[in-house]
């Protein structure tokens, strides 16, 4: 058996090792956990490398599976699916494209808002989701111009964990 998992990447990497570690651990078949907190053992530890700044999915109970038979994006929203370890390097960043910059960072803000907006919000919460939103307005138009620019990378990535950390307890929708 494995020992751990470690996906390099953005969020279809980090989910696919969310839902490949719970199986391993729980058995059965993806759509066995659609829903919430279906799961009844720890997955196997996950070191999430993040190479990108906007889903958070290193470092949230979330994972979204697509279900090719039925056609469906399935969420498996577990709190034991969270990672062990998330790696946020900005340096991991510098080579995106202005326009996966420019959407990775709208998806940030978009979770941010989202957050932000719940019903089931608190002032942590909150508070997380606005100083995102503050740094996306100030970093995201600076990491689009200048990929390069390891202040605005840096910044976009606590960014996307901030947002990460609000819609994590806050949910989205």
């Amino acid at each position: 058996g494995s020992a751990w998992i470690t996906p390099s990447g953005g969020a279809p990497p980090h989910d696919c090792a969310k839902a490949i570690g719970m199986l391993c651990t729980n058995g059965g078949d993806c759509r066995d956990y659609e829903g919430v907190d279906k799961s009844t053992k720890p997955m196997l530890p996950l070191v999430a490398v993040n190479t990108t700044a906007g889903t958070a999915a290193e470092m949230t109970r979330f994972c979204i599976i697509t279900d090719e038979e039925r056609h469906v994006k399935m969420a498996i929203v577990d709190w034991r699916l969270m990672p062990t370890m998330a790696v946020n390097d900005p340096k991991l960043m510098v080579g995106m494209p202005k326009s996966l910059t420019a959407a990775t960072g709208m998806d940030a803000l978009t979770h941010c808002i989202e957050a932000y907006l719940s019903t089931i919000s608190n002032p942590v919460t909150d508070a997380n989701a606005l100083h995102g939103i503050k740094l996306i307005a100030t970093f995201l138009p600076k990491a689009v111009e200048d990929g390069k620019n390891m202040k605005a990378r840096d910044m976009m990535a606590y960014a996307e964990f901030l947002a990460g950390m609000a819609f994590n307890s806050a949910s989205l929708g």
